[in-house]
């Protein structure tokens, strides 16, 4: 794909992915992290994952509702934990059986809503 800055990610689109190939190594993985802000690889999954605090529901569910509008976009869902004023939000592509650039390019997206 090319894709190699924070504004590649930011412009880029899911795409179906499948199989070991699709698949990003653990070093390819932390390249991609280190140009995401406060994402972390998820140890027992091998996902990403970033919690998000919020000051009241109300900011916590548009947010989220936020997310999902991304999730639906893309076609790439993202697994949210959500309390009164948090969310967990966990990235893996289940097809290639852990981390595609398609978990980066939405973990970039979901920066975005609260950039700026």
């Amino acid at each position: 794909m090319g894709t190699t800055t924070l504004a590649d990610l930011r412009s880029a689109h899911c795409v179906p992915r499948r199989g070991a190939a699709d698949g990003i190594d653990a070093v390819g993985a932390r390249q991609w992290l280190a140009l995401l802000d406060g994402w972390e690889i998820d140890a027992r999954s091998g996902g990403i994952h970033k919690e998000f605090a919020f000051r009241d529901y109300f900011h916590t569910i548009a947010f989220v509702n936020a997310v999902a509008s991304i999730a639906h976009r893309e076609d790439h869902h993202p697994e949210l934990t959500v309390t009164y004023n948090r969310v967990s939000v966990h990235y893996s592509t289940h097809d290639v059986g852990g981390l595609s650039l398609n978990d980066f390019v939405c973990a970039a997206r979901v920066d975005d809503l609260l950039a700026g």
